[in-house]
Parts: C-alpha cells; sequence; structure tokens
C-alpha cells in the first residue's frame, strides 16, 4: 500500500526553481510532522526541511536555508517543498518522510546543471 507519493522533480539549470510534492492518498499528512531529505550519488540520506505540528513549525537544514520553503496544504493531504536559486550541489533524490509513522516515499530525482 503506497503511503506517500512525491512527484515534481525534474532537470533544471542552476538557478532554476522546482516545486516537489508529497501526496498522502487517503489520509491526512501527520500533524506531528512530515519532512523532506534528500540522497546524492554516493553520499548519505541528509536532512532538507521539516514542518511540525498544528502552528506548522518549520526547520531547515543550513545548505537550503533561505532558498527552499516547506509548507503543506491539509484539504489536499499534501505538503510541498518549494526550490529556489537551485545550485548543482542540490543533484539529489528527494524523499517524502512521515515523521510519526516512519513511512519514506520512493523519491523524486532533482538535476541541476551548471
Amino acid at each position: 500500500q503506497v503511503q506517500l507519493v512525491e512527484s515534481g522533480g525534474g532537470l533544471v539549470q542552476a538557478g532554476g526553481s522546482l516545486r516537489l510534492s508529497c501526496l498522502t492518498p487517503g489520509r491526512a499528512s501527520s500533524i506531528y510532522g512530515m519532512a523532506w531529505y534528500r540522497q546524492a550519488p554516493g553520499k548519505e540520506r541528509e536532512f532538507v526541511a521539516d514542518i511540525r505540528g498544528r502552528g506548522d513549525s518549520t526547520s531547515y537544514a543550513d545548505s537550503v536555508k533561505g532558498r527552499f520553503t516547506i509548507s503543506r496544504d491539509n484539504p489536499k493531504n499534501a505538503v510541498y517543498l518549494q526550490m529556489n536559486s537551485l545550485k548543482p550541489e542540490d543533484t539529489a533524490i528527494y524523499y517524502c518522510h512521515d515523521l510519526l509513522m516512519g513511512y519514506w516515499g520512493r523519491g523524486t530525482q532533482v538535476t541541476v546543471s551548471s
């Protein structure tokens, strides 16, 4: 049973933007918290951003702070990651993660060309 479905990845030039979406079919995204992680080739999976609680408190990795924005739309059961001013080092597979249930999506590829 698919719990999280990511989309929105693609190929973009440095300086460009992408918006990733994470849908939670048939259920509301976790109020406790949802997060985005990424994994570049040959590297460990790393935290990117999360959104927690009914007040939608957010936190970001230093490497994306000021460029990426995490948000959610509860009626649509969706969590988003708006990525601006993309850099080649942002190239990775991006994963959505349910912080309460521990679910992971299959990921969406983001490639930033220089």
